[in-house]
């Protein structure tokens, strides 16, 4: 799983703003800024969740570290 703040930070990395995450996963926007919003793992459908995991890891994002305890996050930079 990833974290909201796992989420914000991916974003961030690649300069993506809401709507470019939701275009490129197929999530509305509406439900990423409400995973956003919350603390720790997003209270959300797991296949969501995939989906915007594995979009960003298509992106070059490398998750580390425990999503609630020490979430991380990294850019390949070979992306």
């Amino acid at each position: 799983m990833i974290s909201s703040r796992q989420i914000k930070a991916a974003r961030a990395l690649l300069g993506w703003k809401g709507q470019d995450l939701a275009d490129k996963s197929g999530v509305g926007v509406a439900t990423l800024r409400r995973y956003e919003a919350q603390e720790g793992i997003p209270n959300a459908n797991t296949f969501v969740l995939k989906a915007i995991k594995d979009c960003l890891e298509e992106a070059g994002i490398v998750f580390s570290g425990d999503p609630v305890k020490s979430p991380g996050v990294s850019l390949d930079q070979k992306y």
